[in-house]
Formats: structure tokens, sequence, C-alpha cells
């Protein structure tokens, strides 16, 4: 490999949204950095099977009053 060409790959702790923590190996941040998830296996939806709506700037929201006469 040509040198100072590659990323530095090392070792860094993932936390999970539960708090359980892992190490792996990564390009990201610097040796011994801690990466918190926001979403993962055991919060995201495509896994637990349970879906909710985020209503992100009121969008949600405008959107149920914009239809809500269309379904009874």
């Amino acid at each position: 490999m040509k040198k100072d060409t590659h990323p530095d790959y090392h070792e860094i702790t993932v936390i999970m949204t539960d708090g359980t923590e892992f190490k792996t190996m990564s390009t990201w941040g610097k040796a011994g950095d801690k990466l918190r998830l926001e979403i993962d296996p055991v919060s995201h939806p495509a896994w637990t099977g349970v879906h909710r709506l985020v209503d992100t700037g009121g969008r949600l929201a405008k959107f149920n009053n914009k239809f809500s006469g269309f379904i009874s």
C-alpha cells in the first residue's frame, strides 16, 4: 500500500441504544473513541416489528389535518 493514502484502521467502542457495548475495528474517529447509536436492531422497526410515526416539525399533524376529511 502507498503511505498516507489509506485511512487509519483502529479499534472503537460502539454503544447500542440499550447501553450494551462492543468493540470493533473502524476508520471512524480516532482510536478509543465511542460511537453512540441512535437506531440499532434493538430499536429499529424493521427488526422489532413495532412501527411508530415520528412527527418532524409538525408535518404529520399538518398531513392529518389536510386529509382528515377523505377517510371516514
